[in-house]
Parts: structure tokens; C-alpha cells; sequence
């Protein structure tokens, strides 16, 4: 697949230019990162690297899940969980290895003592952001996983991180990771995100049902079920050529008290489905019967009401707020075995582990703290291959948390955006409901957090070009012009797609200031266009023209010709910036 081999190419190119020991290959959740590992561990295996770890978040699911793709693949060597290769009479100095290893203390530090100083080891560590950064930067301490790691790697070791969120492996340094050269892994053209989940306009292409921002009531989740079974129903009996089984995601709070309150509403409507004498029994029939009809005008309500009542006994809720319940259930949630699998969790059900056929996610609760970028992007749980039954799909969830979902989905694909285009030295943002990473994670030694502005891709600059800017149209008409003028990799799509939805001054929100050469900067590399303190000072807002400006644009150039486009947004969003 293209995708794949564009990230393969990109992480051997690296290698070979012995550039830097330390990047990342960043790609979307659940976009198929599996795939394209097994891929590159084969193409580091022809190219005579001979020992290769690959470190797991610590979850004997997803150990089990990765494992066995790539035991399957027909890999050679076959791949090994690292408890096969503890035994003293197993020689690891020499021939070639593929090792997995959870991220934990106590099964890193025996691979450690196993396996000692390998040369010229490759580490390739899924859900890099997780657990190996240090969480002691500031501190001049280290985390155990983060010293077990480096200590792996030793003086000549190839770190190559993979992660769907990678900010807090740049703010956190970790590893000394190079972001310009950070690999892209492009997703397949089956794969739906969050183009699709979190539109910037337009109506979404799946149901999403907003719940009101406070309030348990036990008819939200109920209904929620109740329409899970319909579409079930309506999957099986008018779309599927054969019965498929399907799963609905509770996530819940990490509290097992709510876990346990959720899991009484699904049991007790489950069990009054199946008992004809219990006083709800009609009342809940009934309601099914008004979902397919108002639903799904071509089927027969009747006849798909009695397909759910005949078959409502085939259902399993399964919850699970450990590891080791993951660990017994596991393959059931990830691949459900009843025809109504209902799985509920927390945390636990938020990161790594591919769910098939997950038709339903229903959020309990909203969320009351600050919300992190990375621990909401890897919940997307319903990101994935579901193009065959998207239509059907269903995301339940209180609006003020979907709002700061989209809003955080938004942050994130701007900051990509700029990693795609080779950027090197990359802003993250944030805002008063929603941080980058963890605070803790963040390096105070070399990241600024108040840097305040984003650029972009490098373009030819002309005179006409400040003409442009500086001419009478309107700041909205001036926007598409100049990025017809100079190219979506200069002026990013998507964030001109975000500030026409944030324009809540209408065209007097934003404003394009005149170019300016930045030749007469000291500081800057003239080359790059670039300026650690940031290039947008308080006089290029021009407050007294642009009173109710909240975007701001401008362009500095250099004696070569070359310009880039400088993007600053005032208010409370917050740019983080590794200036090391």
C-alpha cells in the first residue's frame, strides 16, 4: 500500500543519512500503524539490522493483538514475545531478533539484563508518548521506563517513536528526537477520521446525537442502547449478506461507581427486553418500534422488532477497569463475539486497541477539568475503517464535550499540518479547556509557551504579493486570493476552513498586515525565515486599523526571494513552541 511505503521510505531515508539516532513517524488513530510496522521491520531486517525491539503500552491485550499480526505475517525471524528469549540457553549475541516488550519496569529491566549492550539496536516503540517520555525533565531526575529505554538504546541505538499524538515527545525532548525529521504515515483511502467525526462544516455523515451538559438520567444510555440494537438490526436484515456481531463503547469516568451505575441500565433494559411479564416490557418494545419507523422508512418495523426480541438474549456486557479484566476479556471487546456486545470502560478502552465492528459510542458524562490533546485524540476509538456501516455509525455524547472534542481535533490538525510541510520547529496549541499534553511533560529548559504564532510553508515572493495585502478588498476575499496566489502549503485549507468558522466579527475578525523583510533581524535565520522569540510583535497588529482583529497574517521575506506566511490568533489560545 502507497501509505505504508511512504513512511518505510521516509524512516530508512533517515537511517541512512545517520543524521540524528532519535525521530518520530506520526499517523492517525487507528490508521493502520500495525501494518506499516510489520513493513518496516522486514525492510530493517534486509538491510542487515539484526536486533529489534518493539515496546507495547503495558496491556497484555494489545501485546497479544500486535504479536500476533506479526507472528502471522510470515516475518523471518518470527517475531518473539520477550519472555521466549529469557532462557539462558537462548543466544541473542548473535543472528537476527524481533522482540516485543511491554513498557513496564520489571519486563524491561529482564530484556535488559538478557540481551545487555546490543549494537546498533533499533527500538520501534508503539504509543511512544505513552509512558516513555520522562515525566521528570524538569526535575534532572529520569522515569524508569524513560531510563530503561535509554539504557536499551546505549551510545549507538535507533529510536524511531510511532505515535497518533506525538507533542509530548517534542515538548519533552524526548530522546533528543529530531522534529525535521519526523515521518508522515499518511492514512489509506478507507480510512475515516477526523475529516469525518469532527467536520469543520457540513453535517456529519454518521448520527451523532448531542445529550444535554449536566444530568445521569438512565433514559440517555437506554435510548442509546435502545438505537444500537436498531441499527444491528437493520445491518443484518437489510445491508449484510451474512449476520455480523457489533459492539457499543460506554465510556465512562475512571470511576468504577459509574461504571457499575452504567452496567445497571444496560443489564435492566437487556433483561426487561426478555420478559414479556415485566412492567416495562411494552413500553421499551414500543420504543424500539418508533425508532425503526422513524428511522428507516424502507424496513419493516415489525418484523425487525420481533429479529431484536427474538434475538435480545444474544447480548454481553463486558466491563472493564483493568488490565486484567482486558486480559479475560479482551477478544471479546475487541472482536465482539455476541450479536449485542456492550463494553464499558474508561481509560482502560482509550488507547491502542482496535475495536471491529464498533457500531456505538456513548459518552456518560462531560468532563469538568481541562482536557489533554493526546489522551482525547487516542479516545477516537471509532476512527478507523468504518466506511462499509459509517452511515449507521452512531457517537452519543454531551455537546460541550464534543465541542471541545472538535475544538481539539482542530489544534492538533493544524499542528500537523505544519509537521507535513517539513516545518522543523513546531507549534502546538491550546486553550482554557484544552492542553497540549501534560504539564509535567513539557521540557521548561527549551520550550517557549508563549511564542503566540504558526508559519508555514516557505513560497516565492513578488511585490504584488503585498499589493495584495495591502490592497482595499475585503480581509475575506484577500484570504483566498493570496492562498490561490501562494499555494495550500502556504496557506493551510483547513485553517482557512477554521477561521471562516471563527469569524465572529464577520470580516473585521481578521486582518493582513504589509510584508516585511527580515533581513534587519539579528536573530533570525534568514534562510528558514525563522525566529525563536516569534516575528509577530505589537506593533504589526496595527490595532488602531484593525480594532476587532483576532487573526492576524502577515508575510516576512528574505533577500532571496523567498517568504513565509506568519499566522497569530489573540485571545486565550496558547502557542507552545520547542525553541532548543
Amino acid at each position: 500500500m502507497e501509505c505504508i511505503e511512504v513512511a518505510v521510505r521516509g524512516a530508512l531515508d533517515n537511517l541512512q543519512k545517520q543524521t540524528s539516532r532519535s525521530f518520530v513517524i506520526y499517523g492517525e488513530p487507528q490508521s493502520g500503524k500495525t501494518e506499516m510496522m510489520i513493513c518496516l521491520t522486514a525492510k530493517l531486517l534486509d538491510e542487515g539490522h539484526r536486533f529489534i525491539v518493539h515496546l507495547l503500552n503495558d496491556s497484555v491485550d494489545l501485546l497479544g493483538q500486535n504479536l500476533g499480526r506479526f507472528k502471522t505475517s510470515g516475518l523471518a525471524p518470527a517475531a518473539r514475545n520477550f519472555s521466549e528469549i529469557l532462557d539462558p540457553s537462548v543466544p541473542v549475541k548473535t543472528g537476527k531478533h524481533v522482540v516485543f516488550c511491554k513498557k513496564n519496569g520489571s519486563d524491561l529491566r529482564k530484556l535488559r539484563d538478557k540481551i545487555g549492550q546490543v549494537d546498533k539496536i533499533i527500538i520501534i516503540d508503539d504509543e511512544a508518548d505513552y509512558a516513555s517520555p520522562n515525566a521528570k525533565v524538569n526535575s534532572g531526575a529520569k522515569t524508569v521506563i524513560n531510563e530503561l529505554i535509554e539504557s536499551l538504546l546505549g551510545l549507538n541505538g535507533i529510536y524511531i517513536g510511532v505515535t497518533a499524538t506525538p507533542a509530548r515527545l517534542d515538548l519533552n525532548n524526548t530522546f533528543k528526537n529530531d522534529s525535521h525529521l519526523w515521518v508522515d504515515f499518511p492514512p489509506h483511502p478507507a480510512y475515516t477520521g477526523q475529516d469525518v467525526f469532527f467536520p469543520l462544516e457540513g453535517t456529519p455523515s454518521y448520527s451523532l446525537q448531542l445529550l444535554p451538559n449536566s444530568g445521569d438520567e438512565p433514559k440517555y444510555p437506554r435510548s442509546a442502547l435502545f438505537r444500537f440494537l436498531v441499527n444491528v438490526a437493520y445491518l443484518n436484515n437489510y445491508v449484510n449478506e451474512a449476520e455480523e456481531n457489533y459492539s457499543l463503547l460506554v465510556h465512562t469516568s475512571g470511576n468504577k461507581t459509574d461504571h457499575k451505575s452504567d452496567w445497571s441500565v444496560m443489564n435492566t433494559s437487556l433483561n426487561d427486553l426478555q420478559d414479556p411479564s415485566s412492567s416495562k416490557y411494552e413500553k421499551y418494545v414500543q420504543e424500539i418500534w418508533q425508532t425503526i419507523n422513524d428511522r428507516y422508512k424502507d424496513a419493516d418495523a415489525d418484523e425487525l422488532t420481533k429479529y431484536i426480541l427474538r434475538n435480545i438474549s444474544r447480548n454481553s456486557i463486558l466491563i472493564i477497569n483493568s488490565e486484567r479484566d482486558f486480559s479475560i476479556r479482551g477478544a471479546a471487546a475487541t472482536n465482539p463475539s455476541s450479536l449485542f456486545t456492550i463494553i464499558i470502560g474508561g481509560n482502560i478502552v482509550s488507547r491502542g486497541v482496535t475495536l471491529e465492528n464498533l457500531l456505538s459510542m456513548f459518552f456518560t458524562r462531560d468532563v469538568k477539568h481541562k482536557i489533554q490533546q493526546d489522551t482525547y485524540i487516542q479516545r477516537a476509538r471509532m476512527f478507523g475503517s468504518r466506511g462499509k456501516y459509517l452511515r449507521f455509525f452512531e457517537l452519543t455524547i454531551p455537546n460541550a464535550l464534543y465541542a471541545d472534542w472538535h475544538r481539539c481535533f482542530v489544534f492538533h490538525r493544524l499542528a500537523l499540518d505544519a509537521i507535513r510541510q517539513k516545518m522543523g520547529s513546531l507549534v502546538w496549541l491550546s486553550d482554557r479547556r484544552i492542553s497540549a499534553v501534560a504539564g509535567s511533560s513539557i521540557d521548561n529548559s527549551t520550550v517557549d509557551l508563549n511564542r503566540g504564532e504558526m508559519s508555514f510553508q516557505l513560497f516565492d515572493y513578488s511585490d504584488d504579493i503585498d499589493t495584495l495585502v495591502t490592497s482595499d478588498e475585503s480581509s475575506i476575499a484577500i484570504m483566498e486570493k493570496l492562498a490561490k496566489r501562494v499555494g495550500d502549503g502556504a496557506f493551510p485549507l483547513y485553517l482557512r476552513k477554521y477561521i471562516l468558522r471563527m469569524l465572529h466579527q464577520g470580516a473585521a475578525s481578521l486582518a493582513f498586515h504589509p510584508s516585511k523583510s527580515i533581513e534587519g533581524y539579528r536573530d533570525a535565520n534568514k534562510e528558514l525565515i525563522e525566529r525563536d522569540k516569534g516575528l509577530i510583535g505589537q506593533s504589526d497588529l496595527q490595532k488602531n486599523k484593525f480594532p476587532r482583529a483576532i487573526h492576524h497574517f502577515k508575510i516576512f521575506h528574505n533577500a532571496g526571494g523567498k517568504a513565509r506566511l506568519f499566522y497569530k490568533l489573540e485571545g486565550s489560545i496558547q502557542f507552545l513552541k520547542n525553541v532548543k
